[in-house]
């Protein structure tokens, strides 16, 4: 217990550094995009393509994707019931819908990292190709559905396609398969790039972390959803398909992520409501920050 929250604590205080740097304008809210692209493109992909390279390869992380998608479609299902009876503006309704489907799996990366190393990186990730794919399918059709753009955008499948993650996945699992020895230079060379990507999520995170109070109810309504309803979804399909160990704390607290960014990104996009969406994402992060390494102990 004393050493994995020995780890958590450092990643705590790197979003309030964030928050901090934020306060006294030494950073803007907007170079958090900065870093979460630089994550995106480069230390993730990096840390995600070394992880599958060093760790041991098991038929059960073939069912993590779609275990992703069970809970996503049986949030949607929930959420769209409890929204509504709420009887929420069109485009509040889809920011809300939306904000309890998409699951902040970026967000719980670091905490796995800390509690299992690169072991457990591959297997959230694996994870998160479910999450991502129906982010930019199916839950960025309801944000169509629901926003004011209707008429103007489509899906675009290729942003899937392009996720450098993906790539460096992929390439891992082709090494693996050909048995090719990445040089010792090549293996140095991928930990210094991966290694800041614990770091720079939690210090993005502090500078997108604004919190609202419009609708402060409908708010921790999708909230309790989102953390609360999404812990149960994760722990039942465990009990129900028989999965243990490590694959087990990976999707009971993958399910119980915070509100993702793409919530707000999608209202943005489509002009759904922005300050219910903001609002969504910034106080579930406050609250995951104690829940969800709490989660990852208690199911390890």
């Amino acid at each position: 217990m004393t050493a994995f929250f020995l780890k958590v604590i450092p990643l705590i205080l790197a979003f309030f550094f964030g928050v901090f740097v934020r306060q006294v304008k030494l950073m803007q809210k907007d170079d958090a995009s900065i870093l979460l692209k630089l994550v995106l493109t480069a230390t993730l992909p990096a840390l995600a393509l070394l992880a599958i390279i060093k760790v041991e390869l098991k038929l059960d992380l073939l069912f993590l994707p779609f275990t992703a998608q069970m809970v996503v479609f049986m949030m949607y299902g929930v959420a769209f019931w409890v929204g509504k009876r709420l009887k929420l503006p069109t485009t509040t309704f889809g920011s809300f819908l939306v904000g309890c489907m998409i699951m902040n799996t970026g967000f719980s990366l670091p905490f796995f990292v800390a509690a299992f190393g690169t072991e457990g990186l591959v297997r959230a990730s694996l994870f998160d190709l479910g999450n991502v794919f129906l982010i930019f399918t199916f839950i960025y059709y309801n944000a169509i559905k629901y926003g004011d753009n209707c008429d103007t955008c489509k899906i675009d499948w290729m942003k899937f396609v392009k996720l450098p993650p993906l790539w460096g996945l992929l390439i891992g699992l082709a090494i693996r398969i050909t048995h090719w020895q990445v040089p010792e230079v090549g293996i140095n060379f991928l930990e210094l790039i991966g290694q800041p990507t614990s770091a720079l999520i939690m210090i993005a995170l502090g500078l997108i972390f604004e919190p609202k109070l419009k609708r402060l109810g409908a708010v921790m309504l999708g909230i309790i959803l989102r953390m609360g309803v999404g812990l149960f979804f994760g722990w039942l399909l465990t009990v129900v398909f028989g999965i243990e160990g490590m694959t087990r704390t990976i999707i009971i607290a993958g399910s119980c992520t915070p509100v993702g960014f793409n919530t707000v990104i999608f209202a943005n996009l489509e002009n759904m409501d922005r300050e219910f969406a903001a609002s969504m994402v910034s106080i579930s992060i406050l609250i995951a920050l104690g829940f969800l390494p709490l989660i990852i102990w208690l199911f390890s």
